[in-house]
């Protein structure tokens, strides 16, 4: 199911996490002031990569990490880490995968292969949403619009950099963290701010 180029990256993968963590792939921010949005993120919803609508109310109570993903990138064994993560804080965390073809062209699948892609390879169980574009533009997901307009989400204007940027929302709908590319999600940096019962 994997290609040589996705085995040759998979093999690089410690390599490329070593030698971008110290630039701005490796950037966190936060909201030190507990900003609040002005649009609640519990108002948005996505779709699933099966159609099937998730309105973002259904995750009230529940830290919410959401990931721009591709099949093609160097980073792309973020999703094995993604998965520890689900399965770790599971019932406290939901991580939403939101595979986007936006950095010189890393996923062109379509949705289904997505989703068989990430199964296969990585027992990927956490929710994919339908295919969509995360940067700026006029075809911009409203998640991802919001999640890089502080006029909506409070104070955060970082949008996604790369491939597996992450953005962390509080139980109560509010962007409490961005984490670039190169930040694992099973890094102390993401870790430390998850809830755990």
């Amino acid at each position: 199911m994997a290609s040589f180029r996705q085995k040759f990256l998979k093999l690089l993968y410690p390599l490329i996490m070593r030698l971008s963590k110290s630039g701005s792939r490796g950037k966190v921010l936060e909201n030190k002031q507990a900003k609040s949005p002005s649009l609640s993120f519990h108002q948005l919803e996505s779709q699933l990569n099966t159609g099937k609508d998730l309105p973002f109310e259904t995750l009230k109570g529940k830290q919410v990490l959401l990931v721009n993903t591709a099949s093609n990138c160097g980073y792309t064994n973020q999703y094995a880490e993604l998965q520890q993560l689900s399965e770790k804080f599971a019932g406290q965390l939901v991580v939403l995968g939101f595979p986007a073809n936006d950095f010189r062209e890393q996923e062109q699948d379509d949705d289904h292969t997505i989703q068989e892609f990430c199964q296969v390879n990585f027992g990927v169980s956490f929710p994919l949403m339908k295919k969509s574009v995360v940067v700026e533009n006029g075809d911009q997901h409203p998640v991802y619009r919001w999640l890089t307009d502080a006029r909506l989400n409070g104070w955060n204007q970082q949008a996604p950099e790369w491939n597996f940027a992450k953005y962390l929302i509080s139980e109560d709908g509010r962007l409490t963290h961005y984490f670039g590319p190169a930040v694992s999600p099973l890094s102390d940096a993401v870790t430390k701010h998850l809830k755990t019962n």
